[in-house]
């Protein structure tokens, strides 16, 4: 208990230094369907053009690893991080890392995927090892799609594996379950005998793909909620354009066919007013006790909570969770002003 006392104050410490007012700032993310936007604004000058708009500077930098970079957010090595909204909540929320979502920037409708080897029904899995990123988002899905069969965990052995170790690990003889996402779903279901069996279509809304900020940061710098913000739907503006695209499929590691196709299985928010009814939705708080039920039975939101609302999750809806323990805040304020044309 000492520990995690002493790194409770350190993720503090390093939380209150990275809320100063400031001009600079950091922005990591992963490669993933939803989030090859920010490449593209990065590489293509938007992000500067707005940064410039309000005098900062922000530094884009692409993580291989998606949990490292969540944890790089978390340990405050950047200011935000690109990561979905259960991630958001059992890894810097729960460190005490008070966190907001700046953007919603889509959910996962078909994007994640349950894949079986030469078994094409999701009872099959029944008795088998399961790879996946242990306790992500993709441990929630799991969950979601074993209930849907009368499963439960009890049924199958989790095997924690890397997500940029998938792909060649499901190429393997002894690896016969797998639960990813885009790209690396994509690039398993081409293998032989791989039928996809369960997808986030069936849960849609419940897996938020979202840039996270460092909430003190974002209350001191206002100025960078805008420049993302703005970056982000003049980005995605751009995405009718198979040129951009292609870009964009390249930056992924695949065809612009491909991409497409991830694509059509990611619910992207492409206006600033589809993402803002979303946000201040009177569903969004349903969805996130979902979210948090599991992580607290899972042992997520760490050693000392003592039911699943002890984060508290703001909303424009309603707060779920402890209203004095808030750690994750979703904030449409700056999809509104984006919405109205204000940025």
């Amino acid at each position: 208990m000492k520990a995690i006392k002493t790194l409770t104050l350190a993720l503090a410490l390093l939380t209150s230094f990275n809320s100063f007012a400031k001009d600079k700032f950091s922005v990591c993310w992963s490669i993933y369907a939803g989030w090859m936007p920010w490449e593209y604004a990065n590489s293509h000058g938007i992000i500067k053009k707005w940064a410039d708009k309000y005098d900062i500077e922000i530094e884009v930098v692409q993580i291989n690893d998606y949990i490292e970079s969540i944890n790089q957010y978390t340990s405050g090595q950047f200011d935000a991080c690109t990561m979905t909204n259960m991630d958001a909540l059992t890894i810097p929320a729960a460190s005490f890392v008070d966190s907001t979502a700046l953007i919603v920037g889509d959910y996962s409708n078909g994007n994640d995927g349950v894949v079986l080897k030469g078994k094409n029904s999701l009872k099959d899995i029944k008795g088998q090892q399961v790879n996946l990123v242990e306790l992500s988002v993709s441990h929630y899905f799991l969950a979601r799609a074993l209930e849907s069969v009368g499963l439960t965990e009890r049924d199958i052995k989790v095997v924690n594996t890397a997500d940029a170790d998938l792909v060649a690990a499901y190429s393997t003889n002894d690896v016969t379950a797998v639960v990813t996402w885009n790209p690396m779903l994509s690039e398993i279901i081409k293998q032989p005998d791989a039928n996809l069996v369960y997808t986030s279509k069936q849960i849609p809304g419940e897996i938020l793909d979202m840039m996270v900020v460092n909430t003190a940061t974002l209350q001191a710098n206002p100025e960078l909620g805008k420049a993302l913000t703005g970056a982000w739907y003049e980005t995605l503006a751009l995405m009718n354009d198979d040129k951009v695209l292609s870009h964009m499929a390249d930056a992924s590691g695949t065809d612009l066919a491909g991409y497409k196709n991830q694509v059509a299985s990611t619910y992207l928010f492409y206006k600033a007013q589809n993402a803002l009814d979303f946000v201040t939705s009177k569903e969004l708080p349903d969805l996130l006790k979902k979210v948090a039920d599991f992580s607290f039975d899972h042992g997520l939101l760490g050693e000392g909570a003592p039911d699943a609302g002890f984060i508290g999750i703001e909303t424009p809806a309603g707060i779920v969770g402890d209203s004095n323990n808030i750690q994750l805040r979703f904030d449409a304020s700056f999809v509104k002003m984006a919405a109205e044309g204000k940025l």
